[in-house]
C-alpha cells in the first residue's frame, strides 16, 4: 500500500502537483484547481495539528469507514463534501497566488511527510485518532484523490 512513509510516494506526488496549472479542468467535484490546492494545505494542517476542525466522528466513522477508506483497495468516492474548515468556499484558505499556494502545499507535504516529526499529529475530523502509518496512508489518499480529480 503506498504511503508517504516512502519518501518515493512522496516525491511522486510532488511531481503531479508540479504539472497543475491554474486553468486545469476538473474532471468532477466542483473545486478549481487553485481551490483544490489549498483545500490539500488546508487538510495538512489538520494533520499537522494546526488547523482546529469539527469532530464529526462516531464509532461506525472511526472504525469501519476508516478501515475500509485506508485498507481497502478501493479508489475514495467522487462527490463527498468536504468538511467547512477545509472548503475554500466557507471556512477554508482563500486562493491567494496560484504559485505561491503550490509552493506552500508542497512543503506542507514535505514536513507532513518528513520521518522527523517536529509536530504531534491532529485528530481526524472523521476519523479520529490515527496511528503514523495511518495519518501516512490518508496523506497519500487525500492527495491521488484529488489530483486524479484534476487527471494527474
Amino acid at each position: 500500500m503506498l504511503t508517504l512513509l516512502n519518501p518515493a510516494v512522496t516525491r511522486q506526488l510532488l511531481d503531479r502537483l508540479g504539472r497543475l496549472r491554474p486553468d486545469t479542468p476538473r474532471l468532477w467535484g466542483r473545486m478549481t484547481a487553485h481551490q483544490m490546492v489549498c483545500h490539500l494545505s488546508d487538510s495538512y494542517r489538520l494533520g499537522l495539528g494546526e488547523r482546529p476542525v469539527t469532530d464529526a466522528s462516531g464509532l461506525f466513522q472511526r472504525t469501519l469507514v476508516k478501515a475500509i477508506a485506508l485498507r481497502a483497495p478501493l479508489r475514495w468516492p467522487r462527490g463527498v463534501r468536504t468538511r467547512p474548515e477545509s472548503d475554500q468556499e466557507i471556512g477554508g484558505t482563500r486562493p491567494f497566488a496560484f504559485e505561491t499556494d503550490v509552493a506552500t502545499l508542497a512543503a506542507l507535504l514535505n514536513r507532513f511527510a518528513h520521518p522527523q516529526r517536529d509536530f504531534a499529529f491532529g485528530v481526524h475530523p472523521i476519523f479520529g485518532r490515527m496511528s503514523e502509518w495511518e495519518w501516512m496512508r490518508w496523506g497519500y489518499l487525500h492527495a491521488d484523490h484529488h489530483l486524479r480529480q484534476f487527471g494527474l
